[in-house]
């Protein structure tokens, strides 16, 4: 079954951001988009929940304590 789809503005909730940073994270291509065309002009972009999931794990640092061991 295909990932779920998520709205820019339901993403930028997720992540505590604003909707731009969201933009700018499609642009540089950290985060993966399906574009879904709604006329020749314009195009309505979805974040694939997998790759949401992924971008979050690609950011996840561990905390200073953690690496002692």
């Amino acid at each position: 079954m295909p990932s779920r789809l998520l709205s820019v503005p339901t993403v930028a909730a997720l992540l505590d951001v604003n909707r731009r940073t969201v933009y700018r994270l499609i642009s540089t291509g950290d985060l993966p988009v399906v574009d879904l065309r709604t006329g020749p002009e314009r195009s309505r972009v979805r974040i694939p929940a997998d790759g949401l999931e992924e971008f979050i794990s690609s950011r996840a640092v561990v905390p200073p304590a953690a690496r002692r061991r």
